[in-house]
């Protein structure tokens, strides 16, 4: 295991210049994309999947930011502390398999009939918010 410490501390991040890094990428896909430049565009695409920044806005989206964010998923995961939030910034893995999701009944509005809510792990989450 890598015991090396990490260059940042979750709550020192720099989430202003991550976010405009990650910005810039896709300003940079969109120009290509309206050029008709594919190969270009799938080049940017992958680029911004691989990007540290684009995972760990993602992951704080996740872990922070959204309504869910207390709802756990089929492995019983609420919340991350932020040491468990870095871990899964560098293990985050795109097109990798996913956990199947929790199937929670929920009422539809109006009706007493109830429709399924699939509800994916934080891992899955982040690798949604990736994307």
């Amino acid at each position: 295991m890598n015991t090396a410490k990490p260059m940042y501390e979750w709550n020192q991040l720099p989430w202003r210049k991550l976010e405009r890094e990650v910005f810039k990428l896709q300003k940079r896909i969109y120009q290509a994309s309206s050029r008709g430049d594919v190969k270009l565009v799938r080049r940017l695409q992958k680029l911004l999947m691989k990007s540290w920044a684009a995972k760990a806005i993602a992951v704080r989206r996740v872990t922070q930011d959204n309504q869910g964010k207390k709802t756990a998923g089929v492995d019983g995961v609420k919340s991350l502390t932020p040491k468990q939030r870095l871990h899964l910034i560098n293990n985050l893995t795109l097109g990798s398999k996913v956990k199947p999701t929790r199937r929670v009944w929920i009422p539809k509005p109006g009706i007493e009939e109830k429709r399924p809510l699939g509800i994916p792990t934080m891992n899955d989450r982040a690798i949604a918010g990736a994307c």
